[in-house]
């Protein structure tokens, strides 16, 4: 055995929990992904996506998918900077400059590689990036590979961002990065604070629109849109995972930032471009949002649903505004416990622990699609409920 096998083979934490039964990641699912899924060949209530408008198994979406296929192949077999570049690529990127109001829009393989290539490369070493300290890992790994100056402020307080502000050279470049939904919490950003402080100390914004875009604003835009600012904000960015049923991500801002990005940014330019059937699902799932626009009010009332059944159950759940709704624990083993003893009751949640967020922060993940029932939403309430009192998590 190498050196390096036997000192990564030091870390245990996964065989020890599995040790004691409780290991909860990596389930594998034998079905598509919807209210309903499989395990073990066992049908399991899904509480655990983030596919907020249930597109995930659309019949257009699909159809979408495959004549891509049929007409482009697999894959690009190259960078979009190569030969990589599709028709329908230029095409998608047009249609989301237009939905989230930019001139311009890139289109990259995954959300993750949005903000681990443009967060790096958009500031200069006598610059700064400017961070909530739980924006997501994406836009952390980001700002590792950035030679500029880098401060964090406490999650959502905006003085604590002014004071930062102040310490920054007036001339310099200063980029506020930001989550517009924060993934964990599922709290909003407040963006209209943020776009006024940015005007007073001549400060940039980018907002990272994964878990917003679909769910918030008129057209389904996200929070930029939905606080009016989406002309303040120099950079959005958002995925395709969540809301738009399948993989991959985008950036969007003036033509000038974009074609800075187009040949400049390394995640864009060495990794292969996103595939066309991922390419044709997302204009698909553009035109499914425009067409039917139920599933946005059937999504927040499914949250409200459900967020008044944790608040009487007695759960803390936070400053949640969204269809994530955080169950806190505040103990690991016991989320854990939590989180086996429901899937054998037939439900699927998320268990987030430390190092992820503070062991005494640990909680269960809970979010919601439109296309859950509320006979789903009651059932789900009523067995978490069961089982936290049973662990004294509630009373």
């Amino acid at each position: 055995m190498s050196q390096l096998s036997n000192v990564l083979g030091q870390y245990d934490a996964p065989q020890k929990a599995k040790e004691v039964g409780l290991y909860p990641y990596f389930r594998p699912i034998e079905s598509d992904q919807d209210t309903v899924v499989t395990i073990h060949g066992k049908p399991v209530l899904m509480f655990g996506s983030n596919s907020y408008l249930g597109l995930t198994n659309h019949p257009r979406l699909k159809e979408a998918a495959i004549k891509a296929v049929e007409k482009y192949g697999t894959g690009c077999a190259g960078s979009r900077f190569l030969n990589g570049t599709l028709d329908i690529h230029i095409e998608l990127e047009e249609r989301l400059a237009k939905l989230v109001h930019k001139e311009s829009a890139l289109v990259y393989a995954t959300g993750f590689s949005v903000n681990a290539g443009v967060v790096p490369c958009i500031t200069g070493r006598e610059d700064y990036l400017i961070f909530d300290e739980f924006d997501h890992a994406s836009i952390i790994e980001g700002k590792r590979l950035s030679f500029s100056k880098q401060l964090k402020y406490r999650h959502n307080d905006m003085d604590a961002l002014e004071k930062l502000l102040q310490k920054c050279e007036y001339e310099k470049t200063k980029v506020i990065v930001v989550d517009g939904v924060f993934s964990m919490e599922g709290d909003v950003v407040k963006l209209p604070q943020i776009v006024e402080l940015s005007k007073k100390y001549n400060a940039s914004i980018m907002v990272d629109e994964a878990h917003s875009l679909g769910v918030f604003g008129k057209t389904g835009a996200g929070v930029c849109e939905h606080f009016g600012v989406s002309d303040d904000v120099d950079l959005i960015m958002g995925t395709f995972s969540k809301s738009l049923g399948t993989i991959g991500g985008f950036i969007a801002a003036d033509e000038s930032i974009i074609n800075y990005l187009k040949h400049n940014s390394r995640t864009l330019i060495f990794s292969a471009s996103i595939t066309p059937a991922s390419t044709a699902c997302v204009i698909e799932a553009l035109n499914v949002m425009e067409d039917e626009k139920w599933r946005y009010d059937a999504l927040w009332a499914n949250t409200h649903r459900a967020k008044a059944g944790f608040e009487n159950a007695g759960f803390e759940i936070g400053t949640t505004e969204t269809p994530i709704i955080p169950l806190y624990v505040r103990d690991n083993t016991k989320t854990f416990m939590l989180t086996k003893i429901l899937m054998d009751d037939g439900v699927f949640v998320n268990p987030v622990v430390s190092p992820a967020v503070r062991s005494e922060d640990s909680l269960i993940r809970y979010s919601l699609m439109a296309t859950h029932t509320f006979d789903q939403i009651d059932e789900s309430v009523e067995k978490i409920s069961k089982a936290a009192r049973n662990l004294g998590i509630i009373e």
